[in-house]
């Protein structure tokens, strides 16, 4: 993601389609995850996802031109750490529209790594947002107490989807770290090696941690695998090749040509189609807490994403 080929121009008509795609499929992936997860155990299905993701573009893009340690941590906590967490999730009781929201938290998470680990400092609009997110967060524990009758959403599966964030969030150190490990960096070569990495780990969690092949999909029994409905089979491979591969190349092909505060708003629409498409694809239903939860992250999100332009903006029409 060089800076130095960034600029502040006007996003093309093809940049502005490449954006909203990116937006389309990572708020929908949530669907899609929930689809497989009745079919699939969560460690089942990250082997699946990115064993996807890896194949075949494995097999003709080059290595990236980096060191491999960067490859390796990159693929353990974005693929095993953030999708082992928010697979977890899903299926602990965590519905498709609020881990939609939910996981936009790694902007908080990060910028909290960054402070900790890297010696970032924290700018006005960043501590604004994160008093802002620990009140959306608030919210969400508070209707665990004031409702939990009608909470649809467990607070396994909150705590899981949050670990999931975290882990989001130290693989963008990763990938910060390998960036600048790697002046002539490239994203489809890292982004294709390194989702060969957290196939053998699911494969190992699979072997430990799910069900018996007796009570439920064994590896090694091809008669279930194939009683496997083509809509979870679809799920997969949109969530290997659309959302893993396709959009993440978009996205960072994005930060390429445009600078960060130009790219970064447009994220703020995950969150919207993720909850449309929980509540009109799944039914799903919110409290009024998760609400107010979540209008509360959207505008930390707001906050940090926009808060320097619009500071500029205003010190500009104060000199004029």
């Amino acid at each position: 993601m060089s800076q130095t080929k960034a600029t502040p121009s006007v996003l093309s008509a093809t940049d502005m389609v490449a954006a909203l795609g990116v937006i389309l499929i990572w708020g929908s992936n949530f669907v899609a995850m929930k689809f497989a997860l009745r079919d699939f155990t969560p460690f089942q299905m990250g082997a699946a996802r990115y064993l996807v993701a890896a194949l075949p573009l494995v097999f003709f893009i080059k290595p990236p031109a980096m060191p491999w340690k960067w490859v390796v941590l990159y693929g353990l906590f974005q693929g095993v750490g953030q999708f082992g967490f928010l697979f977890l999730a899903l299926q602990a009781g965590m519905t498709a529209s609020l881990a939609s929201v939910l996981m936009q938290t790694h902007v908080f998470f990060t910028a909290l790594f960054s402070f900790v680990l890297l010696r970032e400092r924290l700018n006005p609009p960043l501590i604004g947002g994160l008093v802002l997110a620990a009140l959306g967060l608030a919210c969400f524990a508070l209707n665990f107490v004031a409702r939990p009758e009608v909470v649809a959403v467990t607070v396994a599966g909150f705590v899981l989807n949050l670990c999931g964030a975290a882990m989001w969030a130290m693989s963008n150190i990763v990938a910060r770290k390998a960036q600048g490990a790697a002046p002539a960096f490239e994203p489809l070569p890292f982004l294709v090696w390194s989702s060969t990495v957290p196939v053998l780990p699911f494969v190992a969690l699979s072997w430990a941690f799910d069900p018996s092949p007796a009570s439920g999909l064994g590896w090694l029994e091809p008669t279930k695998w194939a009683s496997v409905p083509l809509s979870s089979w679809l799920s997969v491979l949109f969530l290997g090749w659309v959302a893993t591969i396709l959009a993440y190349t978009l996205w960072t092909g994005l930060l390429k040509r445009h600078t960060a505060n130009r790219v970064a708003p447009f994220s703020l629409g995950v969150p919207v189609v993720g909850l449309s498409a929980g509540m009109w694809l799944l039914g799903e239903q919110l409290q009024p807490l998760q609400w107010a939860g979540i209008a509360l992250v959207v505008c930390a999100l707001a906050c940090v994403m926009l808060g320097d332009r619009v500071a500029i903006w205003t010190r500009a029409r104060m000199k004029a």
